[in-house]
C-alpha cells in the first residue's frame, strides 16, 4: 500500500470508530517483530504503551520494523511505516510526515498521550536514520 491509497482509505471512513478499526487492521498486518529486538536500545521511552522500532538500511533504502502492545499504537506504527515506505535515509529525515498526518486529521481524534507517543515514534525513527547516515559519512 502507498500513502495515497492510505489517505484515500482513511478519509473514506465514515466515523472515527471506523478509522480506529482501520488503524487496528493496519497494525495487524505488520510483520512479526523478532523478540531479539525487544530490548531497551529499540524501546521508545516516551510512549505510554510499550513500543519498539528498528530502522535498518540496505542500499540506502529504509527498512522499518516495529511493535507495540497497544492495538491503536500498532496501527499508528503501520501508518507511519507506509508513509516512509521506499524512502532513502536522507529522504526520511527531510520528509514532512506531519503534513500527511494533518491530512488524516489524526490530532483531532487522538488523545494527548497518543499524539505525544506518535511524535516520539517519528523523532526516534528520524534519529535512528541520522545515526546510520553518520556512520556512512
Amino acid at each position: 500500500m502507498n500513502y495515497k491509497q492510505l489517505i484515500y482509505d482513511f478519509n473514506n471512513c465514515f466515523s472515527w470508530e471506523e478509522r480506529y478499526l482501520y488503524l487496528i487492521d493496519l497494525g495487524q498486518k505488520l510483520p512479526l517483530f523478532p523478540n531479539k529486538y525487544k530490548i531497551s536500545k529499540y524501546l521508545i521511552s516516551d510512549c505510554q504503551s510499550q513500543v519498539w522500532i528498528v530502522l535498518t538500511s540496505h542500499n540506502n533504502k529504509v527498512n522499518l520494523q516495529g511493535y507495540s502492545d497497544a492495538l491503536i499504537v500498532k496501527g499508528l506504527i503501520a501508518l507511519i511505516f507506509i508513509l516512509y515506505k521506499n524512502l532513502s535515509l536522507s529522504e526520511l529525515i527531510n520528509f514532512n510526515v506531519y503534513s500527511l498526518l494533518n491530512d488524516l486529521n489524526l490530532n483531532k481524534y487522538l488523545t494527548v498521550s497518543r499524539s505525544n507517543g506518535l511524535n516520539s515514534i517519528i523523532k526516534n525513527i528520524k534519529n535512528q536514520a541520522r545515526k546510520i547516515l553518520n556512520v556512512y559519512n
